[in-house]
């Protein structure tokens, strides 16, 4: 099965392009994927969540891992994500360790 994720690794950058759900069916693969990154020197980890309709708590699990295993000192970004997604976020506390832009 293809990944429903579009990543890419550019001068430090993790870029992680979200389908339009973000849950259980699709977090392990997602989370799968990103430890192609632990350990390497990652300075931004970006989500854009142009697309996202949808983020379940297994979604907050798999950017909470991100930040975790490969962003430690890397500063997260969620890029256009939709205002109901932003609610989410804001009420897991997500925010507290992330920069909310409308657009790169």
């Amino acid at each position: 099965m293809a990944s429903e994720f579009t990543i890419t690794f550019e001068n430090d950058i993790v870029t992680i392009d979200l389908p339009s759900r973000l849950d259980a069916t699709n977090t392990e693969g997602l989370q799968n994927d990103l430890k192609e990154f632990i350990g390497k020197k990652v300075e931004k980890l970006v989500f854009v969540a142009t697309n996202l309709e949808y983020i379940s708590s297994a979604g907050l699990r798999v950017i909470i891992f991100a930040k975790q295993k490969i962003g430690v000192d890397a500063h997260i970004f969620l890029i256009g994500a939709a205002d109901s997604i932003l609610n989410v976020i804001k009420m897991s506390g997500l925010d507290n360790f992330m920069t909310i832009q409308d657009s790169l």
